[in-house]
């Protein structure tokens, strides 16, 4: 059992992201033939490389092989896409092309950049990982947290001032421009070759930045008109509802019986459901009228990838398994077999073909101030519901091991979601630890467990008094 620390996580993050700052800089540099900082922000990192390393690593350890090559590589294109989006959507530019490469989609991904992907992500979960966290231990503990703690401090502020410059935000563009400055010559001591700042680094890292047009504007007197939070949260909530639903009606059909599939205490909502049908709707709505035959596939690999990780990430939060699909042939480690992927290619193109377009006319429809309370209130409603959920479902666990109930917060949740409700609300929840021993269709497991207490960023605050008052010298005044 691998436990993970915050602070492992988060130097693997700095790490990573460095060394794809390093990556994207040499070949940006070697293909202009001059400097290129491929960085987005003024210091040395690809925030990106760090967040989609951080997510391998956790989601994709106990895999080996062709599976480990073939889940980085789908896990990086996504991020690689979602990523393109969001940064045209917020800074209305388009910061790398594909479009002359064979096999791209829109421009933002393509199949050789996403080999590429496969093949970096398999280093990094199989060697790159334990190399890694070997290095950090070397360190002193007092070292470490000191390291990592200005590390985060100072991406924070590099991330905000760079943004601020960007976006043009500011009230008081001097400001962000003297910080955004300073940092770029703590970089320069770093590396000779970071000069410039964020915008002349832009346009020379890439010289495809191209604006994008603008869509027409949007009826005032409209609602959640096209793809917004408004019709995204409603979809969630829709989806949730209608996503249990349609599982409850399975299982009595398939297994003769009724039984709860809801992933929250209060009502017949299943978070997994509701996640992915706001996620497809956000990430294909640009392509909602292209082919079944293009909504299928794309559909089966992010349905696929997205319910292999639900599966760990709630196993390794609540320290149970809530579905198993080892029985099914061609399933992958019991988290999801090829039959259901297929279930959510299918899906998409339902979805989009004959349930989304209904549904969106109905939601549009809606007034404007109605519109916009209903969604805040059910938005309100649903974030409580999970965190009252999660903590059920957390002491759920802690009392199977034995773990008694210390703050008020704890003694009400073991009140009122005792192990017979809990049971009655989750009834196929099963510990994580079997007879096996962990070992699931032959897959060699090794489980990454993140403690939650440790993972709380009070801790992290702690720690830093703890440095603090540790220092000779005040270095966090």
């Amino acid at each position: 059992m691998n436990h993970y620390t915050i602070y492992e996580l988060l130097w693997l993050f700095f790490l990573y992201s460095f060394g794809g700052w390093i990556l994207e800089t040499v070949l940006a540099t070697l293909k202009q033939k001059k400097f290129a900082n491929r960085g987005l922000v003024n210091g040395p990192y690809c925030v990106m490389y760090g967040f989609t390393a951080v997510l391998m690593t956790v989601g994709l350890q106990e895999l080996t092989g062709f599976w480990l090559f073939l889940f980085a590589a789908v896990y990086a294109t996504v991020v690689e896409w979602i990523g393109g989006h969001l940064m045209e959507r917020i800074f209305k530019e388009r910061w790398w092309d594909y479009s002359n490469v064979k096999w791209n989609l829109d421009g933002y991904i393509c199949l050789p950049a996403s080999l590429v992907w496969g093949g970096l992500g398999y280093i990094a979960v199989r060697w790159g990982n334990m190399l890694s966290l070997d290095l950090l231990h070397l360190l002193p503990e007092l070292v470490m947290k000191i390291l990592i703690l200005v590390l985060l401090l100072f991406l924070c502020v590099d991330v905000f001032a760079s943004f601020m410059l960007l976006t043009g935000a500011s009230r008081n563009p001097k400001q962000w421009e003297e910080t955004d400055a300073q940092i770029d010559k703590l970089s320069a001591r770093l590396s000779s070759w970071i000069s410039e700042r964020v915008e002349r680094r832009v346009k020379k890292a890439y010289p495809s930045v191209r604006k994008t047009e603008e869509k027409a504007a949007e009826k005032r007197n409209a609602f959640a008109v096209g793809c917004g939070f408004y019709k995204i949260v409603l979809l969630f909530i829709i989806g949730a509802f209608l996503g249990d639903i349609t599982e409850t009606i399975f299982c009595r059909i398939t297994m003769g019986v009724w039984m709860s599939r809801s992933s929250v205490v209060w009502g017949p909502f299943s978070i997994v459901w509701g996640l992915a049908i706001a996620l497809v709707t956000a990430l294909l709505y640009k392509y909602k009228d292209r082919s079944n035959t293009f909504l299928f596939i794309i559909g089966t690999l992010l349905g696929g990838a997205y319910e292999y990780l639900c599966s760990v990430f709630t196993e390794i939060f609540f320290g149970k398994v809530f579905w198993d699909y080892s029985n099914i042939p061609f399933n992958l480690g019991g988290r999801i077999n090829l039959l259901y992927c297929f279930f959510w290619g299918i899906a998409a193109v339902v979805w989009f073909k004959s349930l989304y377009p209904p549904l969106e006319k109905w939601i549009e429809r809606i007034p404007r101030k109605v519109g916009k309370i209903i969604t805040w209130g059910l938005l309100v409603f649903m974030c409580c519901n999970i965190m009252v959920s999660c903590m059920a479902l957390v002491r759920y666990d802690e009392r199977k091991k034995g773990i008694r109930a210390e703050t008020r917060w704890e003694h009400w949740t073991d009140e009122h979601y005792d192990d017979v409700k809990m049971e009655k609300i989750y009834p196929n929840a099963k510990a994580t630890e079997g007879k096996d021993g962990g070992k699931r269709c032959g897959i060699k497991s090794s489980r990454i467990i993140i403690n939650r207490k440790r993972l709380h960023w009070s801790m992290i605050l702690r720690d830093l008094a703890d440095v603090r008052s540790q220092c000779s010298c005040r270095l966090f005044p």
